[in-house]
């Protein structure tokens, strides 16, 4: 270690810095003895445990490598060194036998290490992620849009929007924040344990990437575009994630969030949701109150609007325009016939406007909650227009 310090002096920061433990437990590490809370998250799905085995493994290929080189290294800055009288060789280019295998033998190590030891167990890590149809018992899908997510089960005709649920005042710094900041969502994804999950994914308006670390699966879901990836939950529990593309303001408020049940609490789930649907359905045929309507499109406005319009209506205007006082909002509901005016307040709310941000809300809400954001927007934030939209119109404007 003296000879190496009088050659090397940083060495004595590596050492250090990383301890002989820590070398020692990376070369040992397996998927049995990991320590989670340092490496991977723990694996609960045959792609996840794939791709930790696999990383282990080519750790270890390229630790050995490292080592063999690097002591090759070192030993040559010892043993020829001037200090110990050593003379350099005076040849220049391939002059004989040595120099070329020199340059060969490494070469065909190299190609041994990366065809063999790591490209064939890579190559079949991948055809099996790869391999979303084989044996699939459901299929989810998975649709991003700024800044939230939808879920659909096309087996059981369940559909629905996902939006974070940490309160705005944990995000402003008003209360403390809370064990899963960021990471929690208003209505979770439900998946039974041990079935083979076929998940289809595509977006709105901008590249989105649904990733959660402890499946192995992180796939972007692209406009335009439907790609798919596979999982296999083996472990009941609650799985977080998040978008994991740069997709717009809000880009950090965009979890994911799993849960894993077992068969036959899935199956209670779908029938509850089920329930739910058709109970939203038929809202679209009662007669609500302007008070109703206003205090339900409080809630509608806070999940889907106040990310861009903000919470008190003022927008970021260019991009988001402010909603209080507003021409858009306080201008006419419907024609006099009842009719559906081009950029009016239903018109832009239900069919957004293209070449820019607003989306079309008529796809992902349902009449209920339309009449109600409408109505909400009309009166409050400063605009007292004191009108309102029933449901039963919002429908007929579908």
């Amino acid at each position: 270690m003296k000879i190496l310090h009088r050659f090397c002096p940083w060495v004595g920061g590596l050492r250090a810095g990383v301890s002989f433990a820590a070398l020692a437990t990376m070369l040992l590490t397996t998927p049995a003895s990991a320590d989670y809370s340092w490496n991977f998250p723990k694996p609960v799905t045959p792609i996840a445990r794939d791709t930790l085995e696999i990383h282990n493994h080519f750790m270890i290929v390229i630790t050995v490598l490292f080592l063999a080189v690097f002591g090759i290294m070192i030993y040559s800055m010892i043993k020829h060194r001037k200090s110990v009288g050593h003379r350099p060789a005076k040849f220049t280019g391939p002059t004989g036998t040595v120099q070329w295998l020199w340059t060969l033998v490494p070469f065909a190590i190299l190609l041994f290490i990366d065809y063999i030891l790591m490209g064939i167990p890579a190559y079949h890590a991948v055809l099996d992620m790869e391999d979303t149809k084989n044996k699939a018992d459901m299929v989810l899908k998975v649709t991003g849009m700024q800044w939230k997510w939808q879920y659909e089960y096309p087996d059981n005709g369940v559909k629905y929007i996902s939006t974070l649920s940490t309160p705005r005042e944990q995000i402003a710094n008003k209360d403390a924040k809370g064990e899963h900041y960021l990471l929690e969502v208003d209505n979770p994804v439900v998946l039974p344990v041990g079935k083979k999950v076929r998940v289809l994914l595509t977006s709105t308006d901008v590249i989105h990437t649904w990733w959660v670390p402890q499946f192995g699966v992180k796939r972007d879901a692209i406009p335009g575009f439907l790609r798919e990836t596979w999982l296999k939950i083996e472990e009941p529990g609650v799985y977080r994630g998040q978008c994991a593309e740069l997709c717009g303001k809000d880009h950090g408020f965009m979890p994911v969030v799993v849960h894993a049940v077992p068969e036959a609490d899935y199956l209670a789930w779908v029938d509850k949701k089920k329930a739910e649907q058709t109970a939203a359905s038929a809202g679209a045929d009662k007669t609500w109150s302007k008070d109703e309507l206003i205090a339900a499109g409080k809630e509608v406005y806070a999940k889907n609007c106040a990310a861009c319009h903000q919470p008190e209506g003022q927008g970021l205007p260019p991009v988001f325009p402010a909603l209080a006082g507003s021409k858009i909002v306080n201008g006419p509901l419907l024609s006099p016939e009842g009719k559906l005016l081009k950029d009016s307040h239903p018109d832009r709310v239900m069919n957004g406007k293209d070449g820019t941000a607003m989306q079309a809300f008529k796809t992902t809400l349902s009449d209920a909650d339309l009449a109600a954001v409408i109505t909400f927007e009309r009166n409050s934030f400063g605009n007292t227009k004191g009108d309102l939209i029933q449901p039963a119109q919002i429908k007929s404007l579908r």
